[in-house]
């Protein structure tokens, strides 16, 4: 296993580092310290081809001009919130709004616009790249100086880890995940409606027409939702189910996960052959089908449009702060958060 370091590009005159991880079986993941942005992840299909499978780009300029949250850690909170406030020990923190009058991924100036410290560590069969970072109390209207940082570990088993560590100095809010779009189908030669997708989960969020979770749970029984025997993405976007259309003719929901750690999420294109296992400690994964993205830029020539990726964002429901009944994501102070996801790379 090697990994290469070099430089992505600058902004306001700092340098952006990037690093390759290459293992022994032909899988290379790259990232930059810029949002800990995952700009490309390159496996073989069946036939032996070496192709990416997620959307990025390969300018600092680009992500700052054109990027929906590709490859990116989003926090300090993922999804949206309203209204833009909490009340935490007799206190309301006010959290700007960046989505009409939601509070998004959390807000104009979140993790995925940070450049993060960085460090490498490596072993005959894995290599982690640690990003840190600390939130200053107050950032984006959050309380609490949070010390946070996200490993990227990439091992002989073709498997992708990601791990969240945070810890704050007053009670604060922490949903951390990460916002890459994949496609199997390798360098974007297709988009990902003939893609098939398995989740184990029984019920999935409703949402309202501002997107934002209703805390109703709907059993996933005879919709377009129920993916626990495979489902092709292509049955959501043309479905005429009031979720799905809300959200642009796809999905852009949260799934009550039925469990973890046991193969709960499988994406599979079966005209390239891959196939991808996502575990994770997470109750929640928020499926986006890429229904809002739009054909203002190109993504290494290839024009952008709807459907040209999927999201698979392990994490707790957006908005729980305003639903009791949903789990919480207050991290009480001197608590250490703790998550973990993998994502594992083989062929059908």
């Amino acid at each position: 296993m090697k990994v290469e370091v070099g430089t992505f590009g600058e902004i306001n005159g700092k340098r952006i580092q990037s690093y390759t991880m290459m293992n022994n079986q032909s899988m290379k993941v790259t990232c930059i310290d810029y949002g800990c942005t995952i700009t490309r992840i390159d496996v073989p299909d069946r036939e032996g081809n070496i192709e990416n499978i997620v959307l990025g780009f390969d300018s600092i300029e680009e992500y700052v001009r054109s990027s929906p949250y590709f490859g990116a850690v989003i926090g300090r909170v993922s999804g949206r919130i309203n209204p833009p406030n909490v009340n935490m020990d007799g206190v309301t923190y006010h959290l700007p709004k960046n989505e009409g009058e939601n509070h998004l991924h959390g807000g104009p100036n979140g993790f995925y616009n940070v450049i993060w410290e960085s460090s490498i560590s490596q072993s005959a069969d894995e290599i982690n790249i640690t990003f840190s970072y600390v939130s200053p109390d107050g950032e984006e209207g959050y309380p609490g100086n949070l010390k946070v940082s996200v490993v990227y570990t990439l091992n002989n088993n073709n498997e992708l880890i990601i791990t969240y560590h945070g810890i704050s100095d007053k009670n604060t809010l922490l949903n951390l995940t990460n916002h890459t779009y994949f496609n199997l189908s390798g360098n974007l030669k297709e988009n990902i409606l003939q893609h098939e997708l398995t989740i184990k989960s029984n019920k999935f969020l409703e949402l309202d027409q501002s997107l934002l979770p209703t805390g109703n749970l709907i059993d996933v029984d005879h919709t377009p939702f129920d993916f626990r025997t495979g489902k092709q993405i292509i049955e959501g976007a043309n479905s005429e189910h009031q979720q799905n259309m809300i959200v642009g003719n796809g999905y852009d929901h949260p799934f009550l996960l039925s469990e973890n750690h046991q193969k709960e999420i499988c994406l599979i294109d079966h005209a390239s052959g891959r196939k991808m296992i996502v575990e994770t400690d997470e109750p929640y994964v928020v499926l986006y089908t890429g229904n809002m993205l739009e054909d203002t830029f190109q993504i290494r020539g290839v024009p952008c449009q709807k459907y040209l990726g999927l999201c698979l964002e392990t994490q707790h429901p957006p908005n729980a702060i305003h639903h009791k009944q949903l789990p919480s994501i207050l991290l009480e102070k001197d608590k250490e958060y703790y998550s973990k996801t993998c994502f594992s790379l083989t062929l059908v």
